[in-house]
């Protein structure tokens, strides 16, 4: 391990024993990485065995196993809580890195995170990505901030997900500290995203890179968008305790912006709390409850007209990326 070692990977894992020893190894081909933790979520499969035999001999894989299964955040939290290097990144169990990533992204001061692209991947794709080919695109670099952040992270109806809180950065251990920020363990959907609108907002630095250095894997379930109804909720109130603390500093145009992603987050709570109450009462006894809501209900009238005229969701048919390059030409 040389003295540039500065990252430690941290890879939370339930039930992921056929994907995360690829992962381990993609992050321990990294010489800038001091540390890969391994989190076993309580898997009920051969996660741990598999991680511990993609080891390298280096002493630099860690494997963690919780007692229950706590979620992706409390298992990003128990790995920070070991973690020394001062660099920290997320990858995600049936994700890989690309080869020299950290070389690329972890040098300079100008940041507290910064993200390159990522190239989604069908499951079924067959063959490998050049990662030569990925790994030549010109370095251009720019600042992600809260405003942008979070309305890219409003997903539209028929277009591919490109969801900023799909990124994966690299993370000043020390910023964590100083804002006072941890993944929150209450969540089990959308702990990516507030973290970082949360970091945005209390002035820490975030960059993005025109490179790619990670590849994730889609499958359709990943892709359905039809997240629980407790999972909305909670990402709901998340954003409401946000609101009030941009409300509290001051912040009115990231206020407004929030407040507009918020209301996106009710409404398919919402939507997905009728659906729940349909299957158990019917449709009259599920709308009841939004009549006095005319603009919920209205929000919601749209998304059940949508998901009857589109049908289940589709699996991913071919590559592509998060971003576009052509966003650094401006």
């Amino acid at each position: 391990m040389g003295h540039d070692a500065l990252v430690c990977v941290i890879i939370p894992a339930f039930e992921a024993a056929a994907t995360v020893g690829r992962a381990v190894q993609s992050a321990l081909a990294q010489r800038e990485v001091r540390e890969v933790i391994v989190v076993d979520d309580a898997s009920r499969d051969a996660t741990s065995a598999a991680a511990a035999a993609a080891g390298d001999g280096s002493g630099r894989l860690r494997l963690l196993r919780l007692d229950r299964n706590r979620g992706p955040a409390a298992a990003r939290n128990a790995a920070l809580r070991v973690a020394t290097a001062p660099l920290v990144a997320i990858l995600d169990a049936d994700d890989h890195l690309l080869p020299d990533r950290f070389a690329r992204l972890a040098g300079g001061e100008t940041w507290d995170l910064i993200a390159d692209n990522i190239l989604f991947v069908p499951e079924d794709a067959g063959t490998e990505p050049d990662a030569a080919s990925l790994t030549q695109i010109a370095d251009q670099r720019r600042t992600l901030g809260f405003e942008e952040f979070v309305r890219r992270n409003i997903s539209r109806a028929g277009q591919p997900r490109a969801e900023l809180g799909f990124l994966k950065p690299v993370i000043r251990r020390d910023m964590l500290t100083r804002l006072g920020l941890r993944y929150d363990e209450t969540l089990r959907l959308g702990e990516d995203f507030i973290l970082y609108a949360a970091a945005l907002a209390r002035g820490a630095r975030f960059e993005l890179s025109a490179r790619c250095g990670y590849v994730a894997v889609e499958r359709p379930g990943s892709l359905s968008g039809r997240h629980a109804t407790a999972d909305l909720k909670a990402l709901a109130v998340a954003e409401t305790a946000l609101l009030a603390e941009l409300a509290a500093n001051g912040q009115r145009r990231e206020r407004r912006v929030l407040a507009s992603h918020l209301a996106g987050i009710r409404a398919k709570a919402a939507h997905r709390q009728l659906l729940d109450r349909k299957r158990e009462a019917g449709m009259l006894a599920a709308t009841a409850p939004l009549l006095p809501r005319p603009v919920t209900l209205a929000r919601v009238a749209c998304a059940v007209l949508r998901d009857k005229v589109s049908g289940p969701p589709r699996p991913p048919a071919q590559r592509r990326f998060l971003f576009a390059a052509a966003e650094f030409d401006r």
